[in-house]
């Protein structure tokens, strides 16, 4: 089986919670993404940084064995995101975007990783996703993000590209604002109707949903002591979901269900510290204990 691929953004984030602060820090929706599923794949990633991106990441995400042959070093800054989040840490409040080397980005996929087995599509311009697919050769699962900005400001571009995935992973915010509803049982008919053979909806610490056509499954988020910031805990999500995905190949109704666990577990291990700082110390029989732990938060028997 070949790699997992992601293609996305690569950053500085400066972000405030009310748990503290950090500034300049390594963020980015393809970083977050690539190193949640380095835990259970072999991950290639395409994106783009300025001349200002530090060696010190890059061999942190190597040391993960990402592999980063198709990271585009350009002249100029890499991109920067300074937001803010009240004690109502579902939302982000974004106060700054500089897009810089990111807003002339055009990805361009090495021969070698043509043939992913899996790929992840960040949440980048819609008709830059497209360009990829038409980059690649069809992979068994094509999977992707978007945002508010995307919905709002390309949306014909965006329903295009939901007519060529198979998973459309999107917190319910934007799911509401992409389905024009706020019933998301009737948000998830629509967006199903129009390609995607599943949708799985975030929800922050309210958990997550997954709906297709034969069933709806619910996750909650794992209750947590601790929580720093919630930055990038969506990506981390969607790598851990991904990347247990491409680990075992089980894309049956009982495999999608555990990598929605494991993609949860990723998740609430990221938001007890700042960036991606808890991953870095984070192993795998972690990973595997918690993912027992959410086993017996959800066991139930049924009445005899």
């Amino acid at each position: 089986m070949g790699n997992l691929l992601v293609v996305g953004s690569m950053a500085f984030d400066s972000v405030k919670t009310p748990f503290g602060e950090a500034t300049d820090v390594l963020g980015g929706s393809a970083t977050y993404f690539a190193t949640a599923a380095s835990f259970f794949t072999n991950v290639d990633l395409i994106a783009v940084v300025g001349e200002d991106f530090p060696d010190e990441h890059l061999q942190f995400l190597e040391s993960r064995g990402i592999d980063l042959s198709g990271l585009e070093r350009r002249p100029g800054k890499t991109f920067r995101w300074r937001g803010e989040y009240t004690y109502q840490l579902n939302e982000a409040h974004t106060l700054d975007t500089q897009l810089n080397v990111l807003e002339t980005f055009r990805p361009r996929i090495p021969d070698h990783f043509r043939e992913p087995a899996m790929l992840f599509l960040g949440n980048i311009d819609p008709e830059l996703q497209l360009d990829v697919l038409q980059q690649v050769k069809r992979p068994r699962v094509v999977a992707c993000d978007t945002m508010n900005y995307w919905i709002e400001g390309k949306p014909d571009a965006l329903w295009n590209v939901l007519k060529h995935i198979d998973i459309l992973v999107i917190n319910d915010g934007e799911a509401r604002e992409l389905g024009r509803n706020a019933n998301l049982v009737q948000v998830a008919k629509h967006i199903l109707a129009q390609g995607p053979k599943h949708l799985i909806i975030k929800r922050g610490e309210y958990g997550v949903l997954m709906f297709n056509e034969q069933h709806v499954f619910g996750a909650p988020a794992f209750p947590l002591e601790q929580v720093k910031d919630p930055t990038g805990a969506g990506d981390t999500f969607a790598g851990g979901f991904m990347g247990s995905l491409a680990a075992t190949g089980d894309l049956s109704d009982e495999g999608l269900r555990r990598a929605i666990i494991y993609g949860s577990v990723m998740a609430s291990f990221n938001v007890e510290e700042f960036s991606l700082d808890r991953l870095r110390s984070l192993r795998k029989q972690d990973i595997d204990e918690r993912f027992r732990q959410f086993k017996l938060l959800t066991h139930f028997e049924d009445l005899s």
